[in-house]
């Protein structure tokens, strides 16, 4: 059997998950104080840091799964995301329209990546 490994772990959940060559992160939220890009671009960069403590990077991302609490959103959070993503190796991916756990919240970013 293999190992899981941990990152980040609370009570409650960790931020990373590793198991089998495969990372899962947690949904990841952003500071609550700015618009839909501001959050989605702090939610990605920390994505970033969280799959290159867990051995991965953004072009081994295999899903995707993104919550907007307004999908007149889309277009903007898109705009950031298509700047972001990796274009030679885009995720599987789905986007839909949540009430997220605070309402500041505006987008929350959740992903299953491979290991480098």
């Amino acid at each position: 059997m293999s190992d899981i490994t941990r990152l980040d772990k609370g009570p409650r959940m960790s931020q990373s998950v590793i198991h089998n060559g495969m990372v899962y992160l947690a949904g990841q939220v952003g500071r609550p104080d700015g618009d839909v890009q501001a959050q989605t671009r702090d939610i990605l960069a920390r994505i970033e840091d969280l799959l290159g403590q867990s051995g991965s990077d953004k072009s081994r991302i295999l899903s995707a799964n993104i919550w907007l609490t307004d999908m007149n959103d889309f277009g903007a959070m898109n705009e950031v995301w298509d700047a972001w993503v990796d274009p030679a190796n885009p995720p599987a991916r789905a986007c839909v329209e949540a009430k997220l756990a605070s309402p500041e919240l505006l987008v929350e970013v959740m992903v299953v990546a491979a290991q480098s």
